[in-house]
């Protein structure tokens, strides 16, 4: 499949009238197994990449502008490296737009010009992070244009993949990087899960790594003969569309949470992980309990604060040391405890995502869960090998029969490699 993408990016770019081609990357999608809207407070995660992804093929250009061309529909864009840059009118231009408005601001040498085409076959808007892996591809096109590790403002701030990881989510989010200053993002207050799966994890093995920074943990095997099995629910979750706010509004509520504690207790913890780990969660919960905080009631800061502590604190811990004993009816019952936080506490669910889970384990998965940014997207089983195309065929039908009026596409993936060059 790799050979066919890059094919197809290959003749895009000679239709297109571009020069030699410079490099060419793929960039997986990821699976979140464990550890949901995490991240951004500096928790853990369970993550691996997956077999699907992007493939760009770039080429130098005489000028300043990044053109970008999408080979599933022939559309394309170009687009200035410039601090000023207008967001363009398409939805999946202004991934790219966002990356290149950025790298023009933290690299002032940066505008040597490419001509970019892509093409995925990662399903979009799944959950399974497609845009940022869009954004990671665009951006390690134009940083080998560029020569950006050669760049001493990009060397002082970036030495390891677990530092781009962490640079490429605050491109997204739109935060400064140490000296390297924010811009507004894309709209979502999310964390650099996505980027540290897709840049830094490991062929075969699920990566545990926490955040803010990003700090890796350790790597458990994905238990042998064991494949995902990923439903895509149909219920697209946008990070520029509607699912944006209810995300925001998460991450909001962890803001919300640290902003009150730090103001009670005079300490400066950069995240609520941090918080909670020198003061404890008792105390932490008891200034949520007790203080008033615009926007939100307190049920919903004690929820959100609640799952937050059980997943990153409890559940990802012993489910990494679930697996690495080979323990998989062990490491279900913690992903089923881990989906009913989120269907209870987190409020991210949606009746389709619910379903999948619930109906993927009455069908035998070892365990199974919604993953990503929630209110639609996907969920993951983890099946025998043998049966794992049968599994899926049966989830498929059961599920269809039940949600009639969606469009799920099912797929089957290893842990797979994170992003690399291509030759």
């Amino acid at each position: 499949m790799r050979a066919e993408l890059l094919s197809a990016v290959r003749a895009a770019l000679a239709r297109g009238g571009a020069g030699p081609e410079i490099c060419a990357w793929q960039v997986p999608g990821r699976i979140e197994v464990l550890g949901k809207h995490t991240d951004y407070a500096g928790g853990r995660s369970l993550v691996c990449a997956v077999e699907q992804g992007f493939v760009l093929a770039a080429s130098l250009r005489s000028d300043g502008v990044v053109r970008v061309m999408n080979v599933a529909d022939g559309s394309e864009v170009g687009l200035a490296l410039d601090p000023g840059l207008a967001a363009p009118p398409e939805p999946w231009m202004r991934y790219p737009a966002t990356v290149c408005r950025r790298v023009a601001r933290n690299f002032p040498g940066a505008r040597q010009g490419v001509d970019l085409a892509f093409v995925s076959d990662l399903p979009l808007a799944s959950g399974m992070s497609s845009s940022s892996a869009f954004m990671v591809a665009v951006f390690l096109a134009i940083a080998d244009a560029n020569r950006l590790s050669e760049d001493l403002a990009y060397c002082r701030a970036i030495s390891t993949p677990e530092d781009l990881a962490g640079y490429l989510a605050t491109v997204e989010n739109g935060q400064s990087f140490g000296a390297l200053t924010g811009d507004r993002g894309v709209g979502t207050f999310g964390g650099s899960e996505d980027h540290t799966a897709m840049l830094c994890c490991r062929a075969g093995e699920l990566s545990q790594y926490s955040f803010h920074p990003v700090r890796h943990e350790r790597q458990v095997a994905l238990p042998p003969g064991y494949r995902f099995v990923v439903a895509v629910s149909g219920v697209r979750a946008e990070k520029t569309g509607a699912a944006k706010d209810a995300y925001n509004r998460a991450s909001l509520a962890v803001r919300a949470i640290l902003d009150a504690w730090r103001a009670a207790s005079g300490r400066p913890d950069p995240s609520l992980a941090e918080a909670v780990a020198h003061a404890g969660a008792a105390p932490v919960r008891e200034v949520v309990e007790r203080t008033a905080i615009d926007g939100f009631s307190g049920t919903t800061l004690l929820a959100r604060f609640d799952q937050f502590v059980e997943e990153s604190t409890c559940i990802v811990p012993a489910a990494g040391d679930a697996l690495a004993r080979g323990d998989v009816a062990m490491f279900g019952d913690l992903v089923d405890r881990s989906q009913h936080l989120a269907e209870t506490l987190l409020g991210n669910q949606v009746r389709e995502t619910v379903m999948l889970a619930r109906l993927a384990r009455e069908l035998g998965a070892g365990a199974a869960s919604a993953f990503g940014a929630g209110f639609g997207g996907s969920v993951w089983a983890l099946v025998e090998e043998p049966r794992a195309a049968s599994f899926a065929a049966r989830w498929e039908a059961r599920y269809r029969a039940a949600c009639p009026r969606v469009s799920p596409a099912f797929l089957v993936t290893g842990a797979g490699p994170a992003a690399a060059r291509l030759s």
